[in-house]
Order: structure tokens, then C-alpha cells, then sequence
């Protein structure tokens, strides 16, 4: 790429002013071409190329809260979708009266943890309330945080250390996943992690899958004890509050979704809700990068 636009620079000053159009297209495709490249030159961390669990967690806010969770999880799911990357619900908490409480999924696909890291954090929602009825402007909370999946090598478990309690799995799943306890939590009574799978069919998978989650969560802390206030791996993690958020979305009084790391904006929010955040994975890995 880099002799194509000396190639193209050297075009340009021999070239008469008729040439114009045609350097003015090549430039636009070599332009293109360099976006496309330029993102994947800052995706070089240790885990980067990993996939990932993401999870959504409502915040203050109570059931508005909770709806503005599920929105999210819908936004990365469509995310994801986008990208071409296959997802799997690992664990779901419905909220009370809509939304939810917080859920896990499961991320497969190319530079999955490496986009989806620049996610992590709180994110504020400001709109009409559609649970009062005097329709009064609400502001949420939801906390997103996103760990990647690594090898057992990187983190070892005593069992000995660990309490697994199983139970019924809830909502949709057939017969065998809603009668029988397939579903299993499990503790790690050193740091008291708990993390959960329900939606597998067979408790030996759900074992699996909690397993994975338990070792990226203990990989985590581990990282942020050696690190201490960088929390490299999973960012903001004490509560989805006002004084955390990275990203906020407004839909009332006006439209408009701003990255509060890199100034990042669009008017369209309705894209961004449907899954088009790629402008804003983009400009916090340049501005990494560059920190």
C-alpha cells in the first residue's frame, strides 16, 4: 500500500489537469482501502484476537434501568450480527416488570475481544419514560463489561476451592432444560466470584461454559491487581452511576449519541441502537493508541 500511494503521488505531479477525475478515484480507493487496514494496525494487545464475554448489567435507575439494558444487549447483538460473529446466551436475570437484570453472552469471532473492549463501561440513557404516565424525561444507567475467553493454561483452579450449586434453568429451553437441574452456579470461595450458565441443554455443558467465565474473571482480577487503577481488561467495574459513563444516549429533547472518551457523535440514534457503533470502537482504539 505504501508504493501504491508514492506511485500515486508521483502521478499526481507529472499529471495534466485532465488526469484530475482519475487521480481524484484512486485516491479515493487507496483512502478506502487505508480505513479498513488502519483499525487492525491498533489491534495488537494480548488478547485482542481472543473471543469474548460481554455483559450487560442494568443500574441506577429500577426498571427503566433494566429496559435500557435489554436495549443494549439488542445493540450488540446486532452488533455482532454485523460483524458476522456467532453469539450464545450464557445467562440471563429477567428484570420485574421489563428488561433485564443483567446478561452474559458468549462472543465468537475474528478480533472479537478487541473491538468489543472499547465497550466496556457505563453508558447513560436520557428519553421520555414509557413506564410513567406522564411520560416524564428519564436518565439510565447500564453497565457493559467484557472479558476474553483464554486458554485453562492461563489460570489454574483448585476445586477444592469452588462451591457448584445447580438448579432450574428458567424461560424457554424445552422440557429437559426447565424440569431438570441442568443449570449450574458456581463460587469461587477464595475471591467469592460467582458466575452462572443456564442456557445449555445438558449441566455438563453449562459446567463448561461456567468454567470458561469463571477463568476470564479470575484473569481479570488478576491483571487488575498487578495494574491496579488501569483495569486493563474490563474498565470501569464499581456500579453503572453517573460518574462512570463513557458514552451517552439522547433521545430526548433532541437525538444524539456521544463517546465522552473521544467526542464522537452522531445524530442517528436509531443506527447506533440497531448496531452501528463501529465509529466509536474505531475512535477509542485510535485514541488508546495514542494515550
Amino acid at each position: 500500500m505504501l508504493s501504491e500511494a508514492r506511485d500515486l503521488i508521483s502521478l499526481a505531479e507529472t499529471s495534466a489537469e485532465t488526469d484530475l477525475p482519475d487521480l481524484e478515484k484512486e485516491y479515493a480507493k487507496l483512502a478506502g482501502r487505508w480505513k479498513e487496514v488502519e483499525t487492525q494496525l491498533y489491534l495488537s494487545g494480548e488478547f485482542d484476537t481472543a473471543h469474548c464475554y460481554l455483559t450487560v448489567s442494568g443500574g441506577a435507575g429500577g426498571t427503566e434501568a433494566q429496559d435500557w439494558a435489554a436495549m443494549l444487549l439488542r445493540m450488540y447483538l446486532r452488533y455482532c450480527e454485523r460483524q458476522g460473529w456467532k453469539t450464545e446466551l450464557i445467562d440471563k436475570t429477567d428484570g420485574q416488570e421489563a428488561g433485564i437484570k443483567t446478561a452474559t453472552i458468549y462472543v465468537e469471532g475474528a478480533m472479537a475481544y478487541g473491538n468489543l473492549k472499547c465497550e466496556r463501561g457505563t453508558h447513560r440513557l436520557v428519553r421520555l419514560s414509557p413506564f410513567n404516565a406522564k411520560s416524564l424525561r428519564q436518565t439510565s444507567f447500564a453497565l457493559v463489561e467484557v472479558l476474553p475467553e483464554i486458554e485453562e493454561t492461563e489460570v489454574t483452579i483448585n476445586p477444592s476451592e469452588l462451591r457448584v450449586d445447580t438448579f432450574r434453568s428458567g424461560g424457554a429451553g424445552g422440557q429437559n432444560v426447565n424440569k431438570v437441574e441442568t443449570a449450574i452456579r458456581i463460587t469461587h470461595l477464595p475471591t467469592n466470584i460467582v458466575v452462572a450458565c443456564q442456557t445449555e441443554r445438558s449441566q455438563l455443558q453449562n459446567r463448561t461454559r461456567a468454567m470458561a467465565l469463571l477463568r476470564a474473571k479470575l484473569l481479570e482480577k488478576q491483571q487488575a491487581a498487578d495494574l491496579a487503577t488501569k483495569k486493563e481488561l474490563k474498565g470501569a467495574t464499581q456500579s453503572a452511576d453517573f460518574g462512570q459513563q463513557i458514552r451517552s444516549y439522547v433521545l430526548h429533547p433532541y437525538q444524539m449519541v456521544k463517546d465522552l472518551r473521544t467526542d464522537t457523535e452522531t445524530s442517528d440514534t436509531q443506527g447506533v441502537l440497531d448496531g452501528e457503533i463501529q465509529m466509536f470502537i474505531d475512535a477509542e482504539l485510535k485514541r488508546e493508541a495514542r494515550a
